[in-house]
């Protein structure tokens, strides 16, 4: 199982959603990187569970603790290792899914591929693992900040058939709808947050989509081949919890143009070459063209849902599931900081390969 994701700027992630706890090791972290505590804390409060009748009400701190790595809160360029324990466990809600498989959930294929598995909350498949990435992606904000001008917001564009249909000008969080939706257009958010709780009271859960934006990102970044830029960020978004898909730039819609329409047009902005247009999103041949980074992530339908399901045992038995525990009715909101963290986690490491390929 490979728990590990990056090349120079490297995370491993640990740990189960029912075990003693989670954690991090951050590799390939630059020494003199100041570990600013406070704004890792805050990453993780925005992915926190139970903030708003909307989420899990599973009350975990997420409180972590930093074991290695570090002098004085400065990196020392040795590995960083985070550790969040788990507080709040309630593993006997999982007792009835010791045999039977959840419809949507990893518990079939884990059982085939490895012969057992954890059905106390999914172990390893639960997104409780997410907090783990977002550490990695704090630390690499931090990084980024102390290297580039680089930027990255993400906010929710999309609840089941509610859209914010154009791009906010601010990414301030100014109402507790805004803040529980992670849409910084409150009329819209609001929209978002009676339909996620009405959802929530019938016992059912939908999906959205996240936009993610980053700015001040320098030309040049990654690979013509294998390693496009967009693959990396395709692969890390791709990886998250109940993400089935990605769009960089104009992505499908892109599909109902023309060339001569979708053509991103180069002029001269001083000394810098601008395109007019950003329907690639940032990226041409695999390779950043100084444009903001713009890509769109579909998040599908919280699997467990408060109703009745049908499905079998791993006897091939019919059984009936019923519907259990503390769960998102959207895992959306939640998500947010753990498709900024991603973002950060790609950006950083092409960043550190980029300065590796010269020597000035």
């Amino acid at each position: 199982m490979s728990n590990s994701f990056g090349t120079l700027y490297r995370i491993t992630t640990f740990g189960e959603s029912h075990g003693e706890g989670i954690g991090v090791v951050i590799d390939g972290c630059p020494a003199g990187i100041k570990l600013d505590r406070a704004f890792i804390q805050q990453e993780l409060d925005r992915r926190r569970p139970g903030q708003s009748r909307i989420t899990t009400q599973r009350k975990e701190p997420d409180t972590f603790e930093l074991l290695s790595g570090h002098v004085d809160d400065l990196t020392t360029g040795t590995p960083l290792a985070f550790w969040i324990p788990n507080r709040n466990v309630r593993s006997r809600d999982y007792d009835h899914l010791a045999q039977a498989y959840r419809p949507s959930h990893a518990d079939y294929t884990y059982q085939v591929k490895y012969g057992i598995r954890d059905h106390r909350g999914g172990g390893r498949s639960s997104a409780r693992e997410t907090a783990a990435r977002v550490i990695g992606g704090a630390v690499a904000k931090l990084l980024l900040r102390q290297i580039s001008d680089i930027q990255i917001h993400a906010w929710v564009q999309q609840i089941h058939h509610i859209q914010l249909e154009t791009e906010p000008t601010s990414f301030e969080l100014t109402t507790d709808y805004a803040f529980a939706v992670k849409c910084p257009h409150p009329p819209t958010a609001e929209k978002m947050y009676h339909f996620i709780d009405q959802i929530r009271k019938e016992g059912d859960s939908v999906g959205g989509v996240i936009a993610c934006k980053a700015t001040a990102v320098p030309p040049g970044l990654g690979e013509p081949i294998y390693n496009k830029l967009e693959a990396a960020l395709a692969s890390a978004m791709m990886s998250i919890n109940a993400v089935k898909g990605f769009e960089v730039g104009s992505g499908f819609s892109g599909t109902f143009m023309r060339g001569s329409e979708h053509n991103d047009l180069f002029y001269m902005e001083g000394e810098r070459v601008r395109t007019q247009t950003n329907y690639s999103g940032g990226i041409q041949g695999g390779i950043s063209n100084g444009e903001p980074l713009y890509m769109r992530v579909a998040f599908k339908p919280t699997a467990t849902i408060m109703q009745d399901q049908p499905s079998v045992d791993e006897a091939g038995n019919p059984v009936v599931l019923k519907g259990k525990g503390r769960h998102d009715p959207c895992v959306v909101p939640r998500a947010v900081p753990i498709v900024e963290a991603m973002a950060a986690i790609v950006l950083a490491d092409f960043m550190l390969l980029q300065k590796a390929r010269t020597i000035n």
